[in-house]
């Protein structure tokens, strides 16, 4: 049963935001290690969406990564992920903040720049688009298979719908992130599994340094296309880990 105390309204800049806690969400207990970033979800360890991600890369990509790190040299690659990874939780700090009307400064540079990029996903990215949200960081997770940590889950522009946030140094083609969409369906099978709800949409807003914001959506049947690669992935991971050990390995 909803009551009005689970629905509240919050007027960040004048765009009203409605909070509606309609799920009774888990907040993430991150553990890393050496094969990869795990969650703790009742006893058991987890890998994370990223992980399994990462492991199930096609070699063609894996490729193309090895040869960008020879490109700019080891110790420029580490920097530039290292920035961005510091850079991009500071905007989502910043971020969470607006939504939950409340006052995230960094005034560091890395901070300040975050800040302008976040400013810029506000303006353009959730402004009049943001219609619902039901939670923010918490956990998604597939008992027995998977966790992560969900940016928002909520109503984008009239859709049930995952939300991931992103920042990038330069410009993405649509065609460049369909891991980015791929991370948005596992969220979403997790949801409708554990929660019964009916999450076919998936949001992915990225703010670039340039000032440019990209917003990708992806619904109905390509969606569903996306769940089913995740599935594959999922599969894939377990099935090289088995080949690995000689047994099922979380």
């Amino acid at each position: 049963m909803m009551f009005e105390k689970d629905i509240q309204e919050f007027h960040s800049h004048g765009h009203k935001i409605k909070w509606n806690k309609k799920y009774d969400y888990k907040d993430p207990v991150r553990v890393d290690g050496p094969d990869g970033r795990k969650y703790s979800v009742g006893g058991e360890k987890l890998p994370s969406v990223t992980t399994i991600l990462g492991k199930t890369r096609t070699k063609e990509k894996e490729e193309n990564l090895a040869r960008w790190r020879q490109k700019v040299g080891e110790k420029e690659a580490d920097k530039i992920r290292d920035d961005a990874g510091a850079r991009g939780t500071i905007m989502h700090r910043i971020l969470e903040g607006y939504i939950k009307d409340e006052n995230h400064m960094d005034m560091s540079d890395l901070g300040q720049e975050a800040g302008v990029m976040a400013q810029n996903l506000i303006d353009s990215g959730f402004k009049n688009s943001i219609d619902e949200v039901w939670g923010m960081e918490m956990m998604m997770y597939y008992p027995g298979l998977y966790a992560g940590a969900c940016d928002i889950a909520g109503v984008y522009e009239g859709k049930e719908a995952i939300m991931d946030f992103k920042q990038s140094n330069k410009y993405k083609k649509r065609e460049w992130i369909d891991d980015y969409f791929i991370q948005t369906a596992a969220y979403a099978v997790a949801h409708n599994y554990i929660y019964g709800s009916n999450i076919n949409s998936g949001v992915i807003l990225i703010s670039v340094k340039n000032g440019t914001i990209l917003k990708y959506v992806s619904s109905g049947k390509e969606f569903q296309g996306f769940m089913f690669e995740w599935l594959r992935r999922v599969d894939k991971y377990y099935s090289d880990r088995h080949q690995a050990t000689g047994s099922i390995v979380v």
